[in-house]
């Protein structure tokens, strides 16, 4: 008998088209789950409390928390907003952030990617910064986004340095590497819990793990969208992989 794939949620984002609501994932989440994993990827509809992660949970292996346009609602952290509501996605919201602390406390593993890296963080107890780039001290983060998204990901903007005794040490990556950005927000106060793995130039915690776990990692950068030019953001996602099976 073959081997059984693994099975991979992804949360979708919900956007308008036409006058009606889609639900939508990006296909560079997808080809690196196909192409580093050799997995399935599956969409989760965002339904909020319509869905229950715990209906399905024994039937997947891992969840990729995407980014996205849209910011987490600061009511979660309790925070005043400081953004207009077009970056809202309260159907996301509703369903990622039950799904994630479902997931923690199966010990599914979790790969989250910048809005997921900040839903993550939210889950744990911890708070966001709105807008990182009117912070004092702090690079614009944000992505120019006059240009091809492909361009963006591929374009490695600033340093991050790793922490020893985490995960990104076990795994053998070097104490300094280049990423690519695209996140307006960032981590305020950690989660409760959260290993920080790697912070930026400017002292953004750009990367941490929740210890104790089989895999929980989170990353505000995107190493789905250059892992084909990028060996660490490569081996990122498939340590992600092999905690599928363990």
């Amino acid at each position: 008998m073959a081997k059984k794939k693994p099975i991979i949620c992804i949360p979708a984002n919900v956007l308008a088209s036409e006058g009606l609501p889609i639900h939508v994932v990006r296909d560079t989440y997808i080809q690196a789950i196909l192409d580093i994993i050799d997995g399935v990827p599956l969409m989760i509809p965002a339904l909020g409390k319509k869905f229950n992660f715990a209906d399905i949970a024994d039937s997947v292996d891992g969840l990729m928390l995407s980014g996205s346009p849209s910011h987490v609602s600061p009511a979660f952290y309790g925070k005043n907003q400081e953004f207009e509501d077009k970056y809202l996605d309260p159907a996301r919201d509703a369903t990622t952030l039950p799904m994630i602390k479902q997931a923690v406390d199966l010990d599914v593993p979790v790969m989250a990617i910048c809005r997921g890296f900040q839903e993550l963080n939210v889950v744990m107890g911890g708070t966001l910064h709105q807008k990182v780039h009117e912070l004092p001290g702090k690079k614009d983060h944000r992505a120019d986004l006059s240009r091809p998204l492909k361009d963006v990901y591929e374009t490695k903007v600033h340093h991050v340095h790793t922490k020893k005794g985490g995960w990104f040490e076990r795994l053998n990556m070097p104490e300094e590497f280049t990423v690519n950005s695209l996140h307006e927000q960032g981590v305020d106060k950690l989660g409760d819990g959260l290993f920080v793995e790697a912070v930026s130039d400017d002292g953004v915690i750009e990367a941490y793990s929740l210890p104790g776990k089989k895999f929980v990692v989170g990353v505000q950068w995107h190493p789905e969208g250059d892992y084909y030019l990028n060996d660490i953001s490569r081996q990122i996602i498939k340590g992600f992989g092999e905690a599928l099976c363990a």
